[in-house]
């Protein structure tokens, strides 16, 4: 949202370089890893491989996914990093995931896909399980929930397999309230509060997204309403939509649970 910004884009062998320093020094032991942003193919397979080698050590290791690669915009949906991501994430990404969180279109791109009901949302989230993440969670949709057109629904799918060999899946759906601003950064929070939720409450995703949304919602509401006060009948800025974070530590750490999920 700003008009500058400097800096340098970490690349693979970069990355490389700083895993092999953590290995030198027996410092490569992880119960998580997530990623979010990234532009770069080969930084992508790396990421691959540092996971795969990580989890041979911690069979336990959590990978969870963020596979940002664009949105839709009054319906229409285009990507904001190259297309030649797509397939990496595809095809070598979202394999080693345990937790996976794209919007709608991202849900669409992964499995070739469209969403138009709820139905085919439920279908492409099975997709999507049977390419490997055990979690699967379509952050924002427009699909039309319950609640009518001011709530912005989100689905989540965790499926387990029991002891026996059994599958058992829990859907549910989450519909809160729209926000009408466009905020950076908001689907990082809401992939590192899933990790955290999802840490707390392994095998209840109801409760986890019901904490990760309520929590979103405390944060989003304290910045508009902050927001407009800076902006003092103006259109708020981008400087003035950052998210509240530090102010809202409290409702992170233990959110007043707001937005309840009903289960499908």
């Amino acid at each position: 949202g700003y008009a500058h910004w400097k800096g340098q884009v970490l690349n693979s062998d970069e990355l490389h370089e700083l895993y092999e320093g953590l290995k030198l020094n027996n410092v490569n032991q992880y119960d998580y890893v997530l990623t979010g942003y990234t532009r770069d193919t080969s930084f992508l397979a790396m990421v691959v491989d540092i996971v795969q080698e990580l989890k041979q050590q911690n069979s336990n290791l959590v990978y969870v996914c963020d596979p940002v690669m664009g949105d839709k915009w009054n319906g229409e949906g285009s990507m904001y990093v190259p297309k030649d991501l797509l397939p990496v994430y595809r095809d070598k990404v979202v394999p080693v995931a345990d937790i996976i969180t794209p919007n709608q279109f991202e849900a669409e791109l992964l499995t070739g896909r469209k969403i138009h009901t709820e139905k085919e949302a439920l279908e492409v989230m099975d997709m999507l399980h049977a390419m490997g993440p055990e979690t699967v969670v379509i952050t924002s949709s427009d699909l039309q929930g319950p609640l009518g057109n001011d709530y912005l629904i989100a689905l989540g799918s965790h499926r387990k397999t029991k002891a026996d060999g059994t599958k058992v899946t829990q859907r549910i759906r989450v519909e809160s309230p729209k926000v009408d601003a466009v905020f950076v950064g908001t689907g990082d929070l809401f992939a590192a509060m899933l990790l955290a939720w999802t840490h707390k409450h392994p095998n209840n995703l109801k409760v986890a997204c019901e904490k990760t949304v309520s929590a979103m919602q405390h944060v989003l509401q304290r910045t508009i309403t902050s927001a407009k006060a800076q902006a003092g009948g103006n259109k708020p800025n981008s400087a003035q939509l950052e998210l509240r974070m530090v102010q809202s530590k409290k409702d992170i750490e233990n959110p007043d649970i707001i937005v309840k999920a009903a289960v499908l």
